[in-house]
């Protein structure tokens, strides 16, 4: 079976080791958004979970599925969906200063910043209260709803923790409590590669984010797992090929 692997032409330059590792484990064709040809299965790589929904209604299975997606993609509906669900987060505060302001639709760190003065409410924004315990926090590496691995990042001089901006990253063993929090997250979404993102507060892990197209980077770096080869494995177990 051949599949495709879906980037933005912008997001393919930034990621080309995770291209060569995908098709060195696969029999997959590099496309953009635009694809619209046949495949036997999807790897989405867009954040679009439209793009995934189209291929969807076409019987081809897509990795991630565009339910996970949406809502990944999406801080407002993850966090109301998470709260409903009994997991804690940060509330969300449009009123009180400080508070961290997230664009709703993005990813590492990118735009989000510490608001010290009242200013007025931005639509496409979402305003939480900061978590006690600035610049840390803790992302897990989940395929096919079990835990791969766990970084924490650590930055000295940001609130924002993310690598990418400069954080450092140590590979962290989750205890008994947090790996019960993570694998309640799991039960409530159906996902296939995804990394989850906590933060600190007061000494407990809260809930900050889905990664739907999450990167690799940190685990090439820090520790020996070939974790695109684990992925690219369980995709061929999902559709059925040796």
């Amino acid at each position: 079976m051949s599949g495709i692997l879906i980037y933005s032409e912008k997001e393919a330059k930034r990621n080309i080791f995770a291209i060569n590792k995908f098709k060195e484990n696969l029999d997959i064709k590099l496309v953009d958004e635009n694809y619209d040809g046949k495949a036997d299965f999807v790897i989405n790589r867009t954040n679009n979970y439209i793009i995934a929904q189209k291929f969807e209604q076409k019987g081809i299975r897509v990795f991630n599925p565009s339910s996970l997606s949406m809502l990944a993609n999406n801080k407002q509906l993850c966090y109301e969906f998470m709260y409903k669900n009994g997991i804690e987060i940060l509330p969300i505060n449009y009123r009180e200063i400080p508070a961290v302001k997230k664009p709703i639709d993005g990813h590492g760190g990118q735009n989000v910043t510490m608001i010290n003065k009242k200013e007025k409410f931005e639509p496409g924004f979402v305003y939480q209260k900061p978590c006690a315990t600035l610049g840390k926090d803790l992302r897990v590496w989940v395929i096919g709803g079990k835990i791969i691995t766990a970084i924490l990042r650590e930055s000295d001089t940001d609130f924002r923790s993310n690598f990418c901006l400069g954080g450092k990253a140590t590979p962290y063993e989750l205890n008994h409590d947090e790996t019960a929090l993570v694998k309640k997250v799991l039960s409530l979404i159906k996902s296939d590669y995804i990394g989850i993102d906590f933060l600190f507060d007061n000494g407990h892990l809260i809930f900050n984010e889905i990664e739907d197209t999450v990167g690799a980077r940190m685990v090439y770096d820090k520790t020996d797992i070939d974790i695109i080869k684990l992925y690219c494995n369980y995709i061929k177990k999902e559709v059925g090929t040796k």
